[in-house]
């Protein structure tokens, strides 16, 4: 396993290809979106939002591109990042595969909620989810919008913890 890691690219390059990751799980729901006519549920939306955190912690380990300990920051805060992404992706499957009588109703917008109500509020009741959440509306390869992106998640955490096992000159 240490030759292994010893034998990667540079971890500037490591950086690179992890935010290359991140662009492309982005284009992709944004072609959802705006291409495929699939207006993204609160789930999609903060799965969306770590999926771009990840980016930025990545882009600035590669812009930085600082020496063994701040490379390993870096790549902590992107593990916790996908940690955190992958598991609201995690809770968006089991809403979509609750039986329709136990799927929660349909709640306001997002938009409305932030505009109404306290932040705190808004956070929990959308990680409860909503009759939105649980749509399955579009699926490739037999995987959910959601279930891409637990892919794209687990992707960017072996990427993290690479970074993070490598050694560093």
């Amino acid at each position: 396993m240490k030759q292994l890691l010893q034998r990667l690219p540079h971890s500037r390059w490591v950086n690179l290809a992890a935010v290359g990751v991140c662009m492309v799980a982005m284009v992709s729901a944004l072609a959802l979106e705006y291409a495929a006519h699939l207006p993204p549920c609160p789930l999609c939306i903060f799965q969306r939002v770590g999926v771009i955190l990840v980016g930025v912690f990545f882009l600035a380990a590669a812009l930085h591109n600082p020496r063994a300990t701040g490379q390993r920051i870096y790549a902590g805060l992107a593990a916790l990042a996908t940690l955190a992404g992958g598991g609201v992706a995690v809770r968006h499957l089991w809403l979509q595969q609750l039986p329709a009588d136990q799927v929660p109703a349909c709640g306001p917008d997002l938009d409305y909620m932030l505009d109404v109500f306290p932040l705190w509020e808004v956070i929990t009741t959308i990680f409860q989810g909503s009759g939105s959440c649980a749509d399955t509306s579009w699926q490739f390869l037999g995987l959910t919008i959601p279930g891409w992106a637990l892919v794209v998640f687990v992707i960017l955490l072996g990427i993290a913890l690479v970074q993070l096992l490598r050694p560093h000159a």
